[in-house]
């Protein structure tokens, strides 16, 4: 008996359903990019403001991107950019923290 096959296109890289998700790859995408800031700049001791904050942000958008996420792709990316977001805003709270220099 033959079966109906679909052939997975090369081009969706691990997104199993097909199905376009433009908010997930928006949360991907801005988790992403806050990720790569807050991990960078935590590198500085004076960016401290900039790293903890965008570290923060990171993590909560990473948070909920996982939260609705629907692919394995998503998820790859989201810890990725969850795991810069978290090492930046602990570097940054270590550096002087959210506020540090600036109340007080």
């Amino acid at each position: 008996m033959a079966h109906a096959m679909r052939r997975q296109s090369p081009a969706s890289l691990l997104a199993t359903d097909g199905k376009p998700h433009p908010l997930q790859d928006t949360l991907m995408a801005v988790t992403l990019v806050l990720g790569a800031i807050a991990f960078i700049t935590a590198m500085f001791h004076h960016l401290h403001l900039l790293s903890s904050w965008t570290g923060l942000v990171g993590i909560v958008t990473g948070a909920y991107g996982q939260f609705i996420s629907a692919t394995t792709r998503e998820r790859f990316l989201l810890i990725i950019g969850l795991g810069a977001s978290a090492v930046g805003f602990f570097l940054g709270m270590a550096h002087g923290g959210l506020f540090g220099g600036v109340l007080g």
